[in-house]
């Protein structure tokens, strides 16, 4: 196993991330808390599953620290710029969106 099952299945279990990077399931969930761009959707049950683009970000941050030598807080400020959106980039993205509908709304108006 390895990439290629990352190409056949949506989510994975934290068993199928650690067969797919070759990082210890104790790292993931530490790097998980510890960079907060791993976010896992959790079951009712309490499991997690990883989405692709989590399991991409693990393989970054292994990369950064096992094949570039950084610490967590080099591999930190390395992945600063793959943050996810803060609060006030997000409410600006919706107001984004709400514009271009309106727009979008308006050029169909006038192509009526």
């Amino acid at each position: 196993m390895g990439l290629e099952e990352l190409e056949q299945k949506e989510y994975f279990s934290i068993g199928d991330v650690k067969r797919i990077t070759g990082v210890p399931e104790y790292s993931v969930r530490y790097w998980e808390a510890e960079f907060g761009l791993i976010r896992p959707i959790r079951l009712e049950s309490g499991h997690r599953r990883y989405t692709k683009e989590n399991v991409y970000t693990i393989l970054k941050i292994k990369d950064l620290i096992y094949k570039h030598k950084l610490t967590l807080e080099g591999a930190k400020k390395q992945l600063q710029h793959y943050r996810l959106p803060t609060e006030g980039t997000a409410s600006r993205s919706r107001t984004d969106i709400k514009l271009l509908t309106e727009i979008k709304e308006s050029l169909e108006d006038l192509l009526k």
